[in-house]
């Protein structure tokens, strides 16, 4: 299973495919297109039927990614 230390594996960023935005190694699946299909509802075996170059740990590395960039992110004061 992903963990936010393994993410680094799965996830890269590479100026050259899809404008620098975080993909899946070795496809044009970004982290955002996946966290967007989990958020709509679809399950994780269905995202791994339509991506059939996906696995289980890809999807895994993406949430790993997203919680880990979210602890980085600086907060914001509400004053």
């Amino acid at each position: 299973m992903a963990t936010v230390h393994d993410y680094h594996e799965r996830v890269v960023l590479d100026p050259d495919v899809r404008f620098g935005k975080p993909v899946v190694r070795g496809t044009r699946i970004t982290v955002g297109d996946v966290l967007g299909y989990l958020a709509s509802g679809m399950t994780e075996d269905e995202v791994l039927a339509d991506f059939p170059q996906l696995t289980r740990d890809d999807l895994r590395a993406c949430l790993a990614f997203a919680a880990d960039r979210e602890r980085r992110s600086i907060s914001v004061s509400a004053t």
